[in-house]
């Protein structure tokens, strides 16, 4: 797989809660880069600098912000769904 993925979420997020399942479900958790931004700040600062926001969760596809549960999800499983 070429590009990056980093997940931006904190533990107790219902919505992230739903990614981190639609990944373990795909078999996609080893391509993802889980960034905790509540145990991390440099996590925390770098979706502030990057996304403009503090929204969780976020998953940064080479770089670029995608938010939303059910955005994040559908992209997940048209990229690694079989």
């Amino acid at each position: 797989m070429n590009g990056s993925l980093e997940l931006y979420y904190y533990p107790e997020c219902p919505y992230c809660q739903k990614v981190l399942r639609a990944l373990d479900a795909l078999g996609a958790s080893d391509a993802v880069e889980l960034r905790n931004i509540h145990a991390d700040d440099d996590a925390l600062q770098t979706l502030i600098a990057v996304g403009g926001k503090r929204q969780v969760p976020c998953l940064f596809i080479d770089g670029s912000p995608l938010y939303e549960s059910g955005d994040i999800v559908e992209w997940l499983q048209g990229r690694f769904a079989s």
